[in-house]
């Protein structure tokens, strides 16, 4: 029987899983993030490449078996060049095997709404919001950059907690939980020491940017009340996106549902509850997502599969 392959690429982690051709995932793995932009794009190509090898062996299935695979990369459709240079090095590493390749937003749609009409938000590392209309056109927002954008994101979130921090130390604002919990865990003997730990060993990575978010959820969990006013802050944000896709899409006057995934939304209520109030004001409905991004892959594999066999 044939197999189809699904993979979720993204900052800090890419996910893959292999199915036949009913979606469901037989065996699924996980990797470091693969993001070429900052692991290089042969290194990208790598931790690709070896998850897929190394999902299928799980799986006991030979490479060759496999009838098409959907890879969602994180930054695809920005750089021509580069997108070309990585798609040839997954050729070349994967050999016989056909790809598609699409931005990694694409998926997490794929998989939130089951490839139906609809908006999805992906509040991760960065944020982006990818949509489709009943009448099939397509479009995306957000997912500029975090020098920029990626409003509502962890890293934006984590930058915006710093800036907390550092307001709470001066006393700009009243000191809430935050401030303890940031001195505590980063072993702070001064508050002045937060700069160099920032500027020299958070800063130059995403990654680490981003995962500040955890502080400020603990704050917020510990009744921080900036901390919690942030995910409100984050919320409209990221309805914002949603707004500007629901006019492209022509879904205003409409109703349309909206999901999510992303490291965000660990936050639980604190940004899920202003969220969902911002999405119903602008006519939409949030809902659960339905399946993972990687099945989301999987399920555009088999699509793809089945058109293009179709045309034969």
């Amino acid at each position: 029987m044939p197999f189809f392959i699904g993979v979720d690429g993204g900052g800090s982690k890419t996910a893959f899983a292999l199915s036949y051709a009913d979606g469901i995932p037989i065996t699924q793995t996980e990797s470091i993030g693969c993001s070429y932009q900052s692991v290089g794009l042969e290194r990208a190509a790598d931790i690709i490449a070896d998850g897929i090898l190394k999902c299928t062996a799980q799986a006991g299935v030979q490479l060759e078996n496999c009838v098409y695979c959907c890879i969602g990369i994180p930054c695809w459709g920005e750089n021509a060049e580069s997108d070309f240079a990585l798609f040839e090095m997954l050729k070349q590493k994967l050999p016989g095997l056909p790809i598609r390749a699409v931005n990694d937003v694409e998926v997490a749609w794929a998989g939130a709404q089951e490839c139906q009409p609809g908006i999805h938000i992906v509040a991760g590392t960065g944020s982006i919001t990818y949509g489709i209309a009943p009448d099939g056109k397509t479009a995306r927002c957000g997912g500029w950059n975090e020098f920029f954008g990626d409003e509502g994101s962890c890293y934006w979130v984590g930058r915006k907690g710093m800036e907390l921090f550092s307001k709470e130390a001066d006393g700009r604002i009243p000191k809430g939980p935050l401030y303890s919990i940031v001195k505590q865990e980063l072993h702070l003997a001064d508050d002045y020491c937060f700069i160099d730990e920032v500027v020299t060993k958070i800063a130059p990575y995403r990654d680490k940017v981003a995962a500040f978010q955890k502080y400020v959820l603990a704050a917020a969990t510990a009744g921080d009340v900036a901390a919690i006013r942030l995910y409100r802050e984050a919320s409209i944000e990221l309805a914002l996106l949603v707004k500007a896709l629901a006019a492209q899409l022509d879904f205003e006057n409409k109703s349309f549902n909206v999901t999510y995934s992303g490291g965000l939304f660990h936050a639980g209520t604190f940004i899920l509850e202003p969220l969902r109030i911002e999405i119903t004001k602008a006519g939409g409905t949030l809902c659960n997502p339905r399946l993972t991004a990687q099945e989301g892959a999987l399920l555009m594999a088999i699509n793809q599969f089945k058109e293009e066999t179709s045309c034969i």
